[in-house]
């Protein structure tokens, strides 16, 4: 398929003041970053004349439009709660001047019939070099082509979705969890293609990627068997808790880790549209179905399911209904939490652990601030 792909850049709308909030939302779900806003005085904001005004006070977004920092486009601008280093974590072995040339073994679908999007499962051969990497890290990878400028296209970052050892546990492979970004142009109506995203989920098999990294200290599974894992995601932000959850619970797995034998309690709450978008439904099915005492999986489906309010169920509903039994678990000293997925997610998670710890009295951001080594988070 031959998607036009619009480069990034910055644009101005005027906005009504009445609806900032809402528009700085919609342009946030988009992917957007707004870089500044300035109040029109006489149908000019800043020197800038933006079409008609209206007699409402308006105010001027400059709009960056999106440079591919999601996980489906890469997560090149994400934010990452802070950990100590760990020195024998494997980190930049391949650089953007030297990346190591894999080869596409397949690309999977991953969405059902009657889901939204793509979203596809795709495994590359990095026998042939030494990249070696940990469960929670990322790599990059560099498009084919080049930009506007006649210049290769800059890498974007993809968090890893298999294990150490690779989905074949031959140490041969590394996976990715990629979805094509696809949205309209505020303006123009236009719809607009991620360069990268589109690269791999219509890259073939035997075709080569370039990979670079691996990168991050920040998401990586705790040494201790006997931890407790709270994963918390969205859409793509699965791709890391399928690394940890293999790790933890696959036969072949198992068998190739002797030092590692899971027998904490991994508990995901993964926030997705609707059921044909559950991403590797079966397999986390699979696992809570055979390790209840030690795994449960609970969807929050926003075009299915209602919230108490009668409203979408996105994943904050959720965390909220369980916020206590989230917080007694946080407490302990051997419970580590994982975010990973869109930015913003964080406020609901944020507002439904103040309601429960408020009830003991405890100022949920103080005590969040004290287990930062805890309390990981990867948000795009």
């Amino acid at each position: 398929m031959d998607y036009p792909i619009r480069r990034s850049g910055s644009v101005f709308i005027t906005v009504p003041y009445s609806r900032m909030n809402q528009e700085m939302q919609r342009i946030t779900r988009m992917g957007g970053r707004i870089v500044n806003i300035s109040p029109i005085v006489g149908g000019v904001a800043n020197g800038v004349a933006n079409g008609k005004v209206s007699s409402t006070a308006e105010a001027n977004p400059v709009i960056e439009e999106p440079k591919p920092t999601t996980q489906a486009e890469g997560k090149k601008a994400m934010t990452q709660a802070k950990s100590k280093e760990k020195s024998d974590v494997p980190v930049n072995i391949y650089r953007p001047n030297a990346p190591y040339v894999g080869k596409c073994l397949s690309n999977e679908e991953l969405v059902e019939a009657g889901g939204i999007g793509t979203v596809r499962h795709l495994k590359f051969d990095v026998s042939g070099g030494d990249l070696r990497y940990l469960e929670g890290q990322s790599i990059g990878i560099i498009p084919d082509g080049t930009d506007s400028k006649g210049k290769p296209h800059k890498l974007r970052l993809y968090s890893i979705a298999s294990t150490r050892h690779g989905d074949d546990v031959n140490d041969k492979t590394v996976s990715l969890c990629v979805r094509q970004l696809e949205y309209k142009h505020p303006e123009s109506g236009e719809t607009i293609y991620g360069v990268c995203s589109t690269f791999l989920t219509q890259l073939q098999s035997g075709a080569d990627v370039k990979i670079t990294g691996p990168v991050g200290k920040d998401m990586l599974l705790p040494a201790d068997p006997e931890a407790n894992v709270i994963m918390l995601a969205t859409g793509t932000g699965i791709a890391p808790f399928r690394a940890y959850l293999w790790r933890m619970f696959k036969d072949a797995e198992k068998a190739a880790n002797s030092d590692y034998q899971f027998k904490g309690f991994a508990w995901l709450i993964f926030g997705i549209p609707t059921t044909p978008n559950i991403l590797y439904k079966q397999e986390l099915e699979e696992i809570q179905a055979k390790y209840p005492d030690h795994f449960r999986v609970t969807y929050a489906i926003s075009r299915e399911q209602q919230n108490s309010e009668g409203g979408r169920m996105y994943i904050q509903h959720r965390v909220a209904e369980h916020a206590d039994e989230l917080w007694s678990m946080v407490k302990q000293e051997k419970t580590h939490t994982y975010i990973c997925g869109l930015k913003g997610m964080e406020d609901g998670i944020d507002a439904a652990m103040t309601a429960a710890t408020a009830k003991e009295d405890v100022t949920w951001k103080e005590y969040q601030r004290s287990i930062k080594e805890r309390w990981h988070v990867e948000t795009y």
